[in-house]
């Protein structure tokens, strides 16, 4: 049976980001934004540690950032309690998953409504321990020609939810890590864009694990 995505309530959409790094995805969407290339609002961050809020403020950037250290809870259900109380008060229509390496429980309110960027095109080289250059070393370890990145919806486990958006890139001969991860950021930069986009202007249902639109 179809499952509609939540159309979101307001407009623009306000979006919560969550982060675990240096955030430069939170970056690429507060610049799209600036441009004009996407109607959207920032209007919470959440940081899983101290490190990430250090880089963050370090980048100015002017929105609510808020530290919630995995660390300082005992287990994922309270960890995720933690977060979308933030999340709630905040008044937010979609959360956006960006490089947070945390495992969340997902509330029932916020079910289709959390979205995740991996930079891999799923279901391969998705999963526990699966983020960064691990899996940019894996793709090159097993020789694929092709690779890319996958916008999809969260749910309670790693990497499994039904995928919105995919963009592909090569591959090549001579790469190192480093060099495919700065070619699938690139892809990464349009495709969280072009996913919230989609959710914005509602109509979509999923049916088991395929997304489609009315």
């Amino acid at each position: 049976m179809p499952n509609d995505v939540p159309k979101p309530r307001h407009k623009p959409i306000r979006l919560a980001v969550l982060v675990s790094g240096g955030g430069t995805t939170l970056v690429n969407l507060a610049e799209k934004i600036a441009a004009g290339d996407l109607h959207a609002e920032l209007a919470v961050c959440i940081c899983s540690n101290q490190a990430a809020y250090d880089k963050l403020t370090a980048k100015r950037l002017d929105l609510p950032v808020h530290v919630v250290s995995r660390k300082d809870h005992a287990d994922t259900a309270s960890f995720s309690a933690a977060v979308f109380k933030i999340i709630h008060n905040a008044d937010v229509d979609l959360v956006c998953l960006a490089g947070f390496l945390c495992l969340l429980s997902i509330p029932d309110t916020f079910n289709r409504r959390v979205l995740n960027i991996h930079p891999a095109l799923l279901p391969a080289f998705g999963g526990k321990g699966m983020f960064g250059h691990h899996v940019h070393e894996a793709v090159i370890a097993n020789g694929c020609k092709v690779s890319g990145c996958t916008v999809h919806f969260a749910d309670q486990t790693y990497d499994t939810g039904p995928i919105l958006v995919q963009r592909t890139c090569p591959v090549l001969e001579d790469d190192t890590p480093d060099t495919l991860a700065a070619r699938v950021f690139a892809e990464e930069c349009l495709a969280y864009p072009e996913a919230i986009r989609l959710i914005a202007a509602g109509g979509l249902t999923i049916e088991g694990r395929m997304t489609r639109s009315r």
